[in-house]
């Protein structure tokens, strides 16, 4: 009887545990995104060409039918992604792009640029993780040249 009581608490405080241990794990809610005013205006030509260069015939389907994605992706280009230069300093601490692999799922034949333009850089060529949680600034060099992209978080 004593042994049976035994097995009932131990039972019952493992499985208190376990319920506080997975309440304490969930993720916190997301904050609310402000996309700003910029993006109710249209995509511009060069916007378009980015999507369509790395999403090929999948575009209208995937991003130009689905308003919520292009609002999204408007936000990237528009808001959240900003190229700097910074002659003198060294920027070796930071991950370099060739580090991040090309989101090619449906452009097969896309390819990494072979020099460096900062006015036409098509940043969601990369599987930058643009939807992350990271409240913080993600922060890449472009290699062998003195500029940075750094990536805002999408909840701020």
């Amino acid at each position: 009887m004593k042994l049976k009581l035994l097995y009932t608490l131990v039972l019952l405080f493992t499985v208190n545990i376990l319920s506080v241990t997975a309440q304490s794990s969930k993720q916190q809610p997301l904050k609310v995104i402000n996309y700003g005013e910029n993006i109710k205006a249209p995509l511009t030509a060069k916007e378009l060409s980015f999507i369509n260069e790395v999403y090929g015939d999948q575009a209208e389907i995937l991003v130009l039918n689905r308003p919520q994605r292009v609002k999204d992706i408007k936000h990237i280009l528009r808001n959240r992604v900003v190229i700097q230069e910074h002659p003198g300093k060294d920027l070796s601490p930071y991950k370099p792009l060739s580090s991040v692999p090309l989101f090619n799922n449906y452009n097969k034949g896309l390819t990494r640029d072979s020099f460096f333009d900062a006015n036409n850089f098509n940043v969601l060529k990369y599987s930058f993780d643009f939807y992350s949680r990271n409240e913080n600034v993600m922060t890449y060099r472009i290699d062998n040249t003195n500029f940075l992209i750094n990536i805002k978080p999408q909840h701020n």
